[in-house]
């Protein structure tokens, strides 16, 4: 790869902080086994990923849980492909053009560049090991790359196959990252703490936090860039958050254990993935009230995509099979059957 020399002095910069922060907690970063007796280095934490091509045609899916990468073809409701090499597989984004996609590992500590014609990966960008959450910028030419280990967030030049920024000051930012519309904020969850740390993308640093969350887990945030809705597990709550306050002022009943925060594209409604009882909540904006639940699935999390149209949502289950929901009678209206788990 021509990212290796790269690689390698990004993974012995980061690693005496990754150790430091395995240090702070029960609950960071660790090597350990897998349920399947694969070595990983952080396996106590679980978490699954859903990315749809631009062009509504391949989903795909990950369980940090499993060492593969499934892609579905949604054109024939069938599995195209089973891609292997990884570890515990992270987050999954699409390039805007749908030509590539990015899948972070955090035990390779890398985000691997799949070309999505071949399904074989082109590049692998260096994180170091702790690559959590990831998003793009608007252009396809940013890649923001969480670290849950060295609590850091790299701002990635995709062109130039080099970081642009390093920036500390985070407390385990794991899946939870997001632009703001125009671009000029990022939205980062902390795991410890309960908080989001807002950093400005021109200078790369911290401008403030939002605090009050209980148990933060996903986040959207609306397209007028005003509002932030975010996935508060210990609460069984969806908190809404006014930006220009930074601060919550309210917060919306769901089911047990919510997960996810998923905007619809009309920015309407806002989908909940309940793991514990295995329901989606839909959240009505204007009314700020839950308007449906939706059973059927087996422990949704964050891992909720919308088509282009806003007609189908795809969530994700926990055995990588993927439920496609009919949002106009918000009923699940068929299941994408999952591969074997491997052994």
């Amino acid at each position: 790869m021509k990212t290796l020399a790269l690689a390698t002095s990004l993974a012995l910069a980061l690693l005496p902080t990754a150790c430091s922060t395995m240090g702070t907690s029960a609950e960071s970063a660790k090597a350990v086994p897998a349920a399947t007796g694969r070595w990983t280095f952080d396996g106590n934490i679980k978490n699954n990923s859903l990315a749809i091509s631009p062009d509504d045609r391949l989903a795909v899916v990950s369980y940090s849980e499993r060492p593969d990468v499934v892609v579905y073809d949604l054109t024939t409701g069938q599995v195209r492909a089973v891609l292997n090499g990884f570890v515990t597989p992270r987050n999954i984004v699409f390039a805007p053009s749908g030509q590539r996609f990015y899948v972070s590992d955090s035990s390779l500590g890398t985000v691997s560049v799949v070309d999505t014609a071949t399904l074989k990966t082109v590049a692998s960008v260096p994180a170091g090991a702790g690559a959590f959450g990831t998003t793009l910028s608007q252009d396809g030419g940013t890649l923001y790359i969480n670290n849950q280990a060295a609590s850091t967030v790299t701002a990635y030049d995709l062109a130039a196959q080099r970081p642009r920024a390093v920036v500390p000051g985070f407390a385990q930012p794991r899946q939870g990252v997001r632009l703001s519309p125009d671009g000029k904020a990022l939205y980062v969850t902390n795991f410890l703490g309960d908080k989001i740390s807002i950093v400005d993308t021109a200078t790369h640093k911290i401008t403030g936090e939002i605090k009050g969350f209980d148990k933060l887990r996903a986040i959207s945030v609306t397209a007028d860039g005003k509002t932030i809705f975010a996935a508060n597990s210990g609460s069984n709550s969806v908190a809404v958050v006014d930006v220009a306050l930074r601060a919550i002022t309210g917060t919306v009943p769901v089911g047990k254990d919510p997960y996810g925060a998923a905007l619809t594209p009309d920015g309407q409604f806002v989908y909940v993935g309940n793991l514990a009882d295995n329901t989606v909540s839909v959240i009505s904006v204007a009314s700020r009230q839950v308007v449906a639940t939706i059973p059927g699935f087996k422990e949704p999390r964050q891992a909720i995509v919308f088509t282009r149209d806003g007609k189908w949502a795809y969530v994700l289950n926990e055995d990588l099979s993927v439920a496609k929901v009919d949002r106009s009678s918000q009923r699940v209206a068929s299941t994408l059957a999952a591969p074997a788990r491997p052994i």
